[in-house]
């Protein structure tokens, strides 16, 4: 009898890979068209364990898909939309070739539509599976509202997410959602809580140039992510707009006043609400407010601990006063500052927020307001000041939503040198993690940083006396002769009664020696024979380690040498400013001193 096996590949890894080209091959598409339909259904490629044998023996690098997503590709009906813009292009290029303008105009009339609802519903069945994948969404739709309408990136992407963007916005304005801000130089960071989901996403800075050329980054491949991005937006602020019983497409509680008239209507009503310093109506038709409950946090005494759920309640505390960190405070953007960065922010926190009316389009009140109770600069002096206000720079917005509470003005007023901005996304329960001095003062009160304004005691008065020195060498021998002088004078008495302190000290030491007990003596040990045993039992457990997880060690174990060095390099870096300014400083002293000598 003749057992017959199964052939080699036929299954195992060589069995559950298939190569992009065996890919393109089955489900008869293009490249481009291939490409597109991955990202729209959110298939991408795979790494198997063995090379070798996923590639039935082919030791070149390939493109590897699994079979299970080809096939689930298969099914989708955009594969025939895309054989209708095939034939579409064809045809609309054959009528351009023979000049037959009425057929090509006929054919654009019935231009094919590529739907994507079916494929976002698909991908995300709950709305927390949406917000859960919302922050690669909300960061490319806010890079392609700010650009410009140049060739490679269409023109309807961008009015697009420039308009769904606006409308999110509102929504965490009236949801009270935002928790963090931070400044870099990449753009404006942002991260919000939606239904106990964390949110994060970056805003790019506005700047009126191009962004880098197509040859640079391929804007198709970004368009039609966004092209996805965009219905999925739509989805995500419907099911929020309603959750807050909120009228979606956004619109105003009471029509637009009579400047309104002078322009279209929807292009003024459009313009007042990507200001965002207007709340938007409710179903009920009053303006929207979101009130705060009181929260009850659940106990189980069985399961959980009674300080973890103190955490808990203290947690929710100060996220109930975070939001309301700026109710009844009235501020005033300066046109030199950024105004919808600061507007989103003072308005997710209870603020009320006005601009120079000239400058844009939805200013409430005028600068000579009595009522306003900060106005926000970025320049050095102002000509005219108001008394009943003050005046600070947008720094002090950002670091007091950091930190949750209203910081003292004093280190933000107009002109002044600011702090360090720190970014409040930094783990601090991590193991090896830099913590910048300043930080560490928020952390721990009883930590004391060292500034150039205000330095230790001690290192101030050994920096005047170097100054001193030498801006004026004869007054230091001067004075060590008169402490000397003084210290050789003792008299009679003084010698005396030194004499006798001495006598009754070396008594009661001698009786304090007789009482003593004597201890057996401690082996020592040396240090350096201690940490070789350690490294050299270390090494021993390295070598106990199994052979499939060694790759995985050696991975982990490079990357804490590579934070260790980053730690390293950063300390290194502050020392060096330190030094700097304190070199800075002491320049600044000496020739503050050479001038009063003169």
């Amino acid at each position: 009898m003749v057992v017959i096996g199964k052939k080699k590949y036929q299954s195992g890894e060589g069995a559950q890979f298939l190569s992009r080209r065996s890919a393109l091959k089955k489900l008869q598409l293009s490249l481009k068209d291939f490409r597109k339909l991955c990202i729209l259904k959110g298939i991408y490629p795979r790494e198997p364990r063995n090379r070798k044998r996923a590639q039935q023996g082919d030791t070149s690098i390939k493109t590897l898909y699994h079979k299970k997503d080809i096939q689930f590709l298969m099914h989708e009906p955009i594969i025939w939309k895309f054989r209708e813009f095939k034939i579409f292009n064809r045809k609309v290029g054959r009528a351009k070739a023979m000049k037959d303008f009425s057929a090509m105009k006929r054919y654009l009339n019935n231009h094919p539509h590529l739907k994507l609802d079916h494929i976002v519903k698909e991908r995300y069945p709950t709305f927390v599976d949406a917000l859960r994948d919302l922050d690669d969404c909300l960061t490319l739709c806010f890079l392609f509202s700010t650009f410009p309408s140049i060739a490679h990136v269409p023109r309807q992407h961008s009015i697009m997410c420039r308009r769904l963007t606006v409308e999110f916005m509102h929504a965490m304005i009236a949801a009270k959602a935002l928790r963090k801000v931070f400044v870099s130089i990449k753009g404006f960071y942002y991260q919000a809580e939606i239904e106990g989901q964390t949110v994060t996403w970056i805003v790019p800075h506005h700047f009126s140039f191009e962004p880098q050329s197509k040859n640079e980054v391929d804007f198709k491949i970004m368009a039609t992510f966004v092209e996805f991005y965009v219905i999925m937006l739509g989805f995500v602020n419907f099911r929020l707009y309603h959750s807050l019983n909120m009228f979606y497409p956004p619109k105003f509680n009471t029509p637009g006043s009579s400047d309104g008239k002078l322009v279209d209507e929807e292009a003024y009503v459009s313009e007042r609400i990507a200001a965002l310093n207007l709340p938007l109506s409710s179903t009920s038709g009053t303006t929207q407010t979101i009130e705060e409950e009181e929260l009850d946090v659940d106990q189980f005494p069985t399961e959980t601990d009674a300080s973890q759920i103190e955490l808990a309640r203290i947690e929710a505390d100060k996220v109930k006063k975070l939001k309301t960190l700026f109710q009844g405070l009235k501020f005033f953007i300066n046109r030199e500052v950024p105004r919808e960065p600061l507007v989103f922010v003072l308005r997710c926190f209870g603020a009320e927020v006005s601009w120079d009316k000239v400058l844009f389009v939805g200013s409430t009140f005028d600068e000579n307001d009595e009522s306003i109770t900060h106005q926000i600069v970025d320049r050095p002096k102002m000509a005219k000041q108001f008394i009943s206000r003050y005046y600070v720079q947008p720094q002090w917005v950002f670091d007091s939503v950091n930190a949750r509470e209203l910081l003292p003005v004093e280190k933000y007023l107009m002109g002044t040198m600011l702090p360090p901005h720190l970014s409040p996304f930094t783990d601090t329960l991590r193991d090896q993690t830099y913590i910048p001095p300043e930080q560490r003062a928020l952390l721990d009160p009883e930590f004391k940083v060292k500034t150039a304004e205000d330095d230790s005691e001690d290192s101030d008065d050994k920096e005047d006396a170097e100054v001193e020195e030498e801006v004026n060498p004869t007054s230091k021998g001067q004075n060590d002769a008169d402490s000397d002088s003084e210290a050789s004078v003792d008299t009679p008495e003084t010698v005396e009664i030194n004499m006798k302190v001495d006598e009754a000290e070396r008594e009661r030491l001698k009786k304090k020696k007789g009482m003593k007990v004597k201890p057996g003596e401690l082996a020592k040990e040396n240090p350096w024979e201690q940490n070789r045993i350690e490294k050299q039992e270390f090494r021993l457990r390295e070598k106990m380690i199994k052979k499939k997880h060694r790759n995985l060690y050696k991975s982990m174990m490079q990357g804490k040498e590579d934070r260790a060095k980053e730690i390293w390099l950063l300390r290194k870096k502050r020392r060096l400013h330190d030094a700097a300014e304190k070199e800075k400083r002491k320049e600044t002293k000496k020739s503050r001193k050479t001038k009063q000598a003169a």
